[in-house]
């Protein structure tokens, strides 16, 4: 059986450039500056790429753009520690972001946080021990 990883999550911003290095800078990410430009920036992650796309995207990919910002995606990002998970969430506030489920441990032994981004995106800070 073929297996398709994962190459790229994308998020469609209203201030795309403001997104872009709220998460380039929360994560210390890589920008992949091969493929900037006005409708987009894309960073390396590890194992996949993230993409942030101003809405102005919506249109060159013939997609319709949204009546209302809802909750369709939700990216989840690695940490090294339950203190790292702890550090990155006052980090991500620290840098407007808002947390709605602070650390805790799941039922299936992971240690995360919930949060938006400033532009209320839902994202998660994860530890898997």
């Amino acid at each position: 059986m073929n297996k398709y990883p994962l190459f790229y999550v994308n998020v469609f911003a209203k201030n795309m450039v403001a997104l872009a290095e709220y998460y380039q800078t929360l994560f210390n990410l890589e920008e992949i500056t091969a493929s900037r430009s006005d409708y987009f920036r894309g960073f390396e992650t590890g194992g996949s790429c993230i993409g942030i796309s101003s809405l102005d995207a919506y249109g060159l990919l013939s997609l319709t753009k949204p009546d209302t910002q809802t909750d369709t995606i939700l990216m989840t990002f690695g940490a090294s520690s339950r203190e790292d998970v702890d550090e990155r969430c006052n980090y991500a506030v620290k840098l407007g972001g808002k947390m709605l489920k602070p650390p805790f441990e799941t039922y299936y032994g992971w240690y995360q946080a919930v949060l938006r981004d400033p532009e209320g995106n839902p994202f998660r800070i994860n530890y898997t021990p």
